[in-house]
C-alpha cells in the first residue's frame, strides 16, 4: 500500500481506505473457517427471536408488543445484536492487534471504527431475515420505514462514541471488560426489545427515554408499527447519541497517549 495510492499518511482518503481494509479483514477472518459463513450473521438473532416468540405467544398470554410479534421482535433484536457485538469487541479493541496499533501512523480511532463498520455490515446482511418474516407474517409497511436509515446513522454515532470511551478505558483497567459484559446483559432487559416503551407503566416511559436505544429502536419499528412512535424517546435518543459521540472524541484524545504507553 503506497502513499500515492491512498493519499498522504494523515489524509481522510488513507483513513477510509485503511478502515475498509481492516473491516473486510475482520469479516474474512470471522467466516474463513465457517461452513455456514454468512448464515452466522442471522442465526443468532433468528434463534433469539424464535425463542422469545414461543415464550410470549405460546406459553404465556402476550401482553406486550404488537402483532405480528415475531416482526416486532426482529426489528429490535437485529440492531441489538449489532450493538451488543460491537460493544463487547470494544473491550479488546487494542489488545487484539497491539503491535499494529503501536506501529501504525493512522489515527488509533480506526480500531474502534472498524468494529462498528464490520458489525454494521453484518447487521445490514441480516436484514433479509426481517424482510422474510415481514412478508410471511403479513406485516404492513408504511412511510415510517424512511426513518430506518436515520436509526442506522444514530446507532452508528452512538457506537462510535461508546467505542472511543470503552476501548481505552478497558485497555487501562482490565476489570472493566467483565463489567461491560455484565452491563450489556442488564441493558438487554432495560431496553425495549421484547416489549415497547408504550408497554411501560407510570413514569417508566419517561425514564426509559434516557436510554438512547429506546428512541433508536423506535425508529426501526415505526415502519411496521406506526403506533410505536414516541417523540420523547426519539428526540432524547438522538440528542444522547450525539452527546456520547462528542464526549467519546474528547475522552479518546485524552486517553490515547496513556493507552499507547500501556501497549
Amino acid at each position: 500500500m503506497t502513499t500515492a495510492a491512498v493519499g498522504a499518511p494523515g489524509s481522510p482518503r488513507r483513513y477510509l481506505h485503511s478502515l475498509w481494509l481492516l473491516s473486510a479483514r475482520d469479516l474474512r477472518v470471522r467466516y474463513a473457517t465457517s461452513a455456514l459463513g454468512y448464515l452466522w450473521s442471522v442465526l443468532d438473532p433468528l434463534v433469539m427471536s424464535l425463542i422469545y416468540w414461543f415464550v410470549f405467544t405460546q406459553i404465556f398470554n402476550k401482553g406486550v408488543g404488537e402483532d405480528p410479534y415475531i416482526v416486532f421482535l426482529i426489528t429490535a433484536l437485529l440492531p441489538w445484536v449489532w450493538f451488543n457485538a460491537a460493544v463487547a469487541d470494544f473491550t479488546r479493541a487494542f489488545n487484539k492487534d497491539a503491535r499494529l496499533v503501536r506501529s501504525t501512523a493512522i489515527p488509533r480511532s480506526i480500531w474502534v471504527n472498524r468494529i462498528v463498520l464490520s458489525k454494521g455490515i453484518e447487521f445490514l446482511c441480516s436484514l433479509p431475515v426481517l424482510v422474510l418474516f415481514a412478508v410471511f407474517a403479513g406485516a404492513t409497511v408504511n412511510w415510517g420505514l424512511l426513518w430506518f436509515p436515520v436509526a442506522v446513522l444514530l446507532q452508528t454515532m452512538l457506537l462510535v462514541g461508546l467505542g472511543l470511551i470503552v476501548a481505552p478505558l478497558c485497555m487501562l483497567w482490565g476489570d472493566l471488560e467483565r463489567t461491560t459484559r455484565l452491563m450489556l446483559r442488564a441493558l438487554f432487559y432495560a431496553t425495549p426489545i421484547i416489549y415497547s416503551v408504550k408497554d411501560l407503566p407510570g413514569i417508566f416511559p419517561e425514564i426509559m427515554a434516557f436510554n438512547p436505544l429506546a428512541g433508536i429502536f423506535t425508529l426501526y419499528r415505526v415502519g411496521f408499527f406506526p403506533d410505536q412512535w414516541d417523540t420523547l424517546s426519539v428526540v432524547v435518543g438522538a440528542v444522547v447519541s450525539i452527546l456520547v459521540l462528542l464526549i467519546g472524541i474528547q475522552v479518546f484524545r485524552r486517553l490515547e497517549r496513556p493507552v499507547l504507553k500501556e501497549l
